[in-house]
């Protein structure tokens, strides 16, 4: 289980203080201590995300103290500049609110140098600070459903680029004329923690065209299934990336952690083997040759030849034989590995999909899946799997920004899921206390509080760093229930 903890190096945006948190944490990168699974800078504190079995939050941190006093590691950094044009739709927006023109918006923006104090939100997104004084302004009440990639935003006296195309709550200024981000680039980020950062002017700009990195072999060793008819979401999973928080990159893997290792299990692969993820439909597969197949989870079942294959189980299909899946009322996402797993390179640690870190992707019609290591094991295995609830059930635990009101708010009553993906699920039902604080590193299940007071769960590829109140985060093992709630479904928390 993993658990975190934030740690304060500054009471404000202090570049000073920053500079001495990152010359400390590029030391404890060298020297990592177990059980640490992510360091993640802010602008005042460092979270710090570990496993629960083996260590405690004591000992991480004194480990953490002993190197933010002692640490004589240096920090060597670079100028980078920024090009931009200045079209952004929300300029006459901050031009109203400030009471500033156009030109006097884009002359303040541009005039001074910036501090990296971190990367994240999305891979490659700078936290650069301290923006001039009469540009400050709160976040948008409410975030917007996607941000286009490239975009330069303001806001709470920051400035920042969206690397790609994501939600956010920013004031759009204009389009940089560089991907922060590019996965196939030498080196992939643009700007590191601790650049000095400037924006240049210019007229026009390009923007920049990303393209995925592939992790998936383009003619796998040993061929075992095809993609007919892709279903809804097709993701390649193991138990995700460490480490990376830092860089904006998501943590990715299963987001129904359980229902993923035992459908691992069923074909006598370890926990981390990399399987496929599967939403709501699982689309029409071919298979290549004899092969063992594991399924579990939730949403569908597998069928072959017109036999439904139950949950947490393990089942045959002979070469030629096409498998399909039938939906089913309960739940959201399904699981099927491959005896041996699925043949795939690793990138940053794992070998999961980030769709949004472009990594890998969502898989298509037409691609091939082999077996990593292919080898014979029992058909016809099964475990049990837990039932699902009609409303989830789902247990908090206090949060940094926690209050008396906004805990007994959100278990006051239920919330039902308005919307969400695979960054987070946005509820509705009784407005809670929150809003604005210092963009932090946003841990995994963290309820966010958006201005509109409306919870937030965050997941597995929720951007990194964040700037809206948390009062609660859910309780790990519980991740699971609420990634198989489905839109319309309701969740109710109690205090864990």
């Amino acid at each position: 289980m993993r658990l975190g903890f934030y740690l304060p190096f500054a009471q404000t945006a202090d570049i000073p203080a920053s500079s001495v948190a990152l010359r400390a944490v590029t030391a404890m990168r060298r020297k990592l201590l177990e059980g640490v699974t992510d360091i993640i800078p802010s602008y005042t504190n460092l979270y710090f995300e570990f496993d629960a079995s083996l260590t405690t939050a004591e000992k991480v941190q004194a480990w953490a103290n002993l190197y933010l006093n002692q640490t004589n590691e240096s920090l060597t950094r670079s100028i980078v500049e920024i090009p931009v044009q200045y079209n952004g739709a929300d300029l006459e927006f901050v031009s109203e609110k400030t009471g500033l023109t156009v030109a006097e918006i884009i002359r303040l923006h541009s005039s001074q140098t910036y501090h990296a104090f971190a990367v994240g939100f999305t891979p490659g997104f700078p936290f650069l600070g301290v923006l001039s004084a009469p540009l400050h302004l709160p976040r948008r009440a409410t975030p917007r459903a996607s941000v286009s990639a490239h975009a330069v935003g303001i806001a709470m006296g920051q400035t920042g680029v969206y690397p790609s195309a994501s939600p956010g709550g920013w004031h759009l200024l204009g389009t940089a004329g560089v991907a922060m981000y590019d996965p196939n680039r030498d080196p992939a980020f643009w700007v590191q923690a601790g650049d000095t950062v400037r924006f240049v002017p210019t007229d026009t700009v390009q923007a920049p065209r990303l393209e995925a990195k592939s992790l998936l072999p383009a003619l796998p060793r040993y061929p075992v299934l095809q993609l007919e008819e892709a279903g809804l979401l097709t993701l390649l999973v193991d138990t995700g990336r460490r480490l990376v928080g830092h860089l904006g990159l998501a943590q990715s893997g299963a987001l129904d952690a359980r229902s993923a290792a035992r459908a691992n299990a069923v074909v006598g692969n370890a926990t981390n083997t990399a399987l496929l993820e599967l939403t709501l439909t699982g689309g029409v597969w071919t298979a290549l040759q004899d092969v063992v197949l594991g399924f579990a989870g939730y949403g569908m079942n597998p069928v072959i030849n017109g036999v439904v294959i139950p949950a947490a189980s393990s089942f045959a299909v002979r070469r030629g034989q096409t498998l399909r899946f039938k939906p089913n009322s309960s739940g959201v996402r399904g699981y099927l590995a491959v005896a041996g797993g699925f043949e795939s390179d690793g990138v940053w640690g794992s070998a999961s999909s980030d769709h949004r870190g472009l990594l890998n992707g969502i898989l298509q019609s037409g691609d091939l899946l082999g077996a990593a290591n292919p080898r014979a094991t029992r058909a016809d295995f099964t475990l049990s799997q837990p039932t699902l609830e009609s409303t989830a059930r789902v247990r908090l635990l206090a949060a940094p920004q926690a209050t008396l009101e906004a805990l007994a708010t959100l278990q006051s009553s239920s919330y039902r899921l308005e919307r969400g993906d695979r960054m987070g699920l946005q509820l509705l039902g009784k407005p809670v206390q929150g809003g604005d604080i210092a963009s932090q590193a946003t841990p995994l299940g963290a309820i966010q509080i958006s201005n509109a007071g409306q919870p937030i769960i965050l997941l597995h590829d929720r951007g990194r760093i964040g700037g809206y109140s948390k009062p609660a985060i859910v309780y790990p093992n519980d991740l699971w229930r609420v990634a198989q709630v489905r839109t319309g479904g309701r969740i109710r928390f109690s205090k864990g």
